[in-house]
C-alpha cells in the first residue's frame, strides 16, 4: 500500500510500512513533513519547523509493558479480532449529529427551539467514520489560515454572493479568501477593532476574552488576537450555509450555537467583553431575556458591545429597509433594559455603542429593587436548562471600589496567578497549594509530550481540544500565540472548574461526552483526552466516544490519552479499526505507574477510499 501525494506535488511519499517500523516520534516528523495543504504547497516556512527528525529512538525505552496485568496481551494479540469501522456516506462530510438540518425542521420556531442541540436517540446514532470530501487538504498554517482556506475543505459557495459586498468571503480558484470585512466592517475588522479599542482597554491584557453572539465567519474573533484577545464565537447552523465551519477552517475558535430558550454553556462571570455586529438577535424579546444571559457570562466592570440596527437609527433606517418607528422603539427598550441590568453606557458612535457593566452592586441599589434576582446556589447548574427571567446577583464586596468576585490579573498574568475565585475558596476541595501544584504537574506532562510529538511546539497545530480539562494546566502549559485550547469542563466532572478556566483568562465550554460536540467534521487538529473514559466508564459507550473523536478530528491530526492502562488497552483495540496508528508507552514517573500515555495519528483519507480501516 502507497501513500498517495498531492496532486502536483511529485514528492514521493514512501511505503505505508515507514509508519510501522518508525518509532512514534518519527511518524510524527514524517506527517509533518509530508503534511497535505500549506506545508505540502511548498510553503517553505512551514517546512522549516519540521525540517530534522530528532531522537527518533525515543520509545524505544517507552514500550509499553505489562506491570498491571495482562492488558497488552489483549491489544497485540493477532488472534483477536479488531472490529472494523467502515466510512459513512458522502451525504454525511458535514454530518452535525446534534444540530441535523432535517431533525431540527421538527422541532419549534419559537425562540430558536429548533436551532439549539437536538441530538439523535440511541437507534438514530451513526456508527461509521465521517469522511472528508474529495481533496481535502490541511489547512494552511496560521496566520495564513486567517486569510485563505483551501475550497475543497469546506466546499460552499453561498455566502460568496449573499455577502459579495460586504467582504465576508470570496472565492478564488481553489481557494476560500476572507478579506476581514463583516456587514458592519466592510472596510476591514482592524479598522473596526481600532475604534472599539479607543473605549475598550484591549492590548494590556485587561479584555482578554470575548463572546461574540451570532459571528458570521468570525472575523472579529480572527483580527482580535491581534490584540491578544481571545474570543469565543458561536452561531446556528442556519441559511448562512457553513460560517462556523468556515470560521474553524480560518482557525478561530467557534462553536454551532444560539441564544435561544436554554442557557449558553458557559459560567457565571466568564468573559471580559460580549459583541453583537448586526447578529439578528432580538435583545428585546421576553423581557430581555438574552440580555440578562448577556450580564450573566459578563464580569462585572465587562463591556457589551452592539452595532448595526437599531443604532443610529435616525440615519440609517432607509438603508436598513427597516421601519423607522419599530427602530425607534427597539432602541428606547434596549436603553431602558441596559439600564435595569446597571450596565452604563460608554459610547455611541455611528452604529456602535457600548456598554459596561458595573464592577460592582453598590451602584445598583435601583436595580435590585426593580427585578428578580437569580437563585446562586444553583447558578452554574446550565447544562440543558431553561434561561429564567432573572438577573444574576453581583459577590458581595465590602466597598464600592472592590471589583465583585475578585480583580483579575492583565493577561498573561492572569495565566499563572492564583485565581481569585481559588484564593477566595469558593471552588471547594482546590487550595491555593493543589492549583500550584496542578500547575507544576502539567507543565512535566506537556514537556514530556513535546519529546515525543516534536510538533506540538510548532504551527502545525492550530486549534487543539481538551476533552477533560480541570483547572485549565495543560492549555496554560501549551499557551503560545501559535495555537489556541479549547477546554472541555464535563458536566458529570467531579468539580466545576469552568469559571476558573475563564479567569486564567482561557476560554471553554461545559459538554456531555455521551452526545456529539456542538461542531463540524474536521474542527481540531489535537485531541487531549486525559482520564475522560475514567470519568464515562458506564455511562455511555466508549466506542460512541471515539466516533464522536474521529468525527472532530482532522486527518493527520494527532491525540494523546492520558488513563488506566486496562483501559486505554481497550481503547487502542478500538482505534485501531477506525483508521488510526497508536504508541502506547510509560507514565512519565516510571513504569510501576498504573495510568499510561497512549498517542495516536489519525490516517489521511477521503470520501472513495476503499482501503481497509485497520492499521496493524
Amino acid at each position: 500500500m502507497a501513500i498517495k501525494g498531492n496532486p502536483g506535488d511529485n514528492r514521493s511519499r514512501g511505503p505505508a510500512s515507514i509508519f510501522i517500523v518508525a518509532g512514534l516520534c518519527c511518524f510524527f516528523y514524517l506527517i509533518g513533513v509530508w503534511q497535505r495543504g500549506g506545508f505540502a504547497k511548498g510553503d517553505s516556512k512551514a517546512l522549516q519547523i519540521t525540517k530534522r527528525a530528532e531522537d527518533c529512538s525515543i520509545l524505544s525505552n517507552l514500550e509499553y509493558e505489562t506491570h498491571h496485568g495482562d492488558q497488552h496481551s489483549l491489544v497485540d494479540d493477532p488472534k483477536l479480532k479488531i472490529k472494523q469501522f467502515e466510512p459513512c456516506g458522502e451525504q454525511y462530510v458535514d454530518y452535525t449529529p446534534c444540530h441535523d438540518q432535517m431533525r431540527a425542521m421538527t422541532f419549534p420556531r419559537e425562540n430558536m427551539n429548533y436551532r439549539e442541540r437536538h441530538c439523535p436517540p440511541e437507534e438514530e446514532k451513526l456508527h461509521c467514520l465521517i469522511p472528508a470530501p474529495k481533496g481535502y487538504i490541511t489547512p494552511f498554517p496560521w496566520p495564513k489560515s486567517r486569510d485563505y482556506v483551501p475550497y475543497a475543505n469546506a466546499p460552499h459557495k453561498s455566502l460568496t454572493v449573499e455577502k459579495a459586498v460586504q467582504n465576508w468571503v470570496q472565492h478564488e480558484g481553489d481557494l476560500l479568501r476572507f478579506p476581514g470585512g463583516g456587514t458592519q466592517f466592510p472596510h476591514g475588522a482592524d479598522a473596526y477593532i481600532d475604534q472599539l479599542a479607543s473605549v475598550i482597554p484591549m492590548g494590556n491584557g485587561t479584555v482578554r476574552t470575548a463572546l461574540d453572539t451570532g459571528c458570521g465567519v468570525a472575523s472579529w474573533g480572527a483580527y482580535l488576537f491581534k490584540k491578544n484577545v481571545i474570543a469565543m464565537s458561536f452561531a446556528p447552523r442556519d441559511s448562512h450555509e457553513a460560517q462556523v465551519q468556515f470560521a474553524l477552517e480560518r482557525g478561530v475558535p467557534a462553536v454551532i450555537g444560539v441564544l435561544g430558550t436554554i442557557k449558553l454553556p458557559f459560567p457565571s462571570r466568564a468573559f471580559d467583553m460580549a459583541h453583537c455586529s448586526r447578529c439578528l438577535i432580538p435583545w428585546t424579546a421576553n423581557r430581555g431575556l438574552y440580555m440578562m444571559e448577556v450580564d450573566r457570562v459578563l464580569r462585572p466592570g465587562g463591556y457589551w458591545i452592539l452595532s448595526g440596527p437599531p443604532i443610529s437609527w435616525q440615519t440609517s433606517y432607509k438603508a436598513w429597509q427597516l421601519p423607522k418607528e419599530e427602530l425607534e422603539e427597539e432602541q428606547r427598550m434596549i436603553e431602558e433594559i441596559a439600564k435595569l441590568l446597571c450596565w452604563e453606557k460608554k459610547y455611541e458612535k455611528g452604529e456602535i455603542a457600548i456598554w459596561r457593566k458595573r464592577v460592582n452592586s453598590e451602584y445598583c441599589s435601583e436595580r435590585d429593587a426593580r427585578v428578580t434576582l437569580c437563585d446562586l446556589s444553583n447558578s452554574e447548574n446550565v447544562w440543558y436548562k431553561k434561561m429564567e427571567a432573572c438577573v444574576t446577583p453581583y459577590p458581595e464586596t465590602i466597598n464600592s471600589e472592590q471589583v465583585s468576585g475578585g480583580e483579575l490579573k492583565p493577561f498573561p498574568e492572569r495565566l499563572n496567578a492564583i485565581p481569585p475565585r481559588i484564593a477566595s475558596g469558593s471552588l471547594t476541595g482546590v487550595s491555593v497549594e493543589s492549583f500550584q501544584e496542578d500547575n507544576k504537574s502539567w507543565k512535566k506532562h506537556v514537556k514530556a509530550y513535546k519529546r515525543v510529538n516534536k510538533l506540538l511546539d510548532t504551527r502545525r497545530y492550530r486549534s487543539i481540544l481538551d476533552m477533560n480539562a480541570g483547572l485549565g494546566s495543560f492549555a496554560a502549559a501549551l499557551e503560545s500565540s501559535k495555537l489556541w485550547v479549547m477546554n472541555v469542563v464535563p458536566t458529570i466532572a467531579e468539580r466545576d472548574t469552568l469559571a476558573v478556566i475563564y479567569d486564567r483568562g482561557l476560554i471553554g465550554i461545559y459538554h456531555d461526552w455521551c452526545e456529539a460536540f456542538s461542531t463540524y467534521p474536521r474542527t481540531y487538529d489535537f485531541i487531549h483526552a486525559n482520564g475522560i473514559f475514567s470519568l464515562y466508564k458506564d455511562k455511555c459507550n466508549t466506542e460512541d466516544i471515539l466516533l464522536e473523536m474521529d468525527r472532530i478530528l482532522r486527518p493527520e491530526g494527532a491525540v494523546i490519552f492520558r488513563d488506566d492502562a486496562d483501559i486505554l488497552g481497550q481503547v487502542k483495540r478500538i482505534v485501531s479499526g477506525m483508521r488510526w496508528k497508536t504508541k502506547m508507552v510509560d507514565h512519565e514517573d516510571g513504569p510501576l505507574i498504573s495510568k499510561k500515555v497512549l498517542f495516536a495519528v489519525k490516517r489521511y483519507w477521503v470520501v472513495g477510499d476503499n482501503n481497509s480501516t485497520i492499521l496493524r
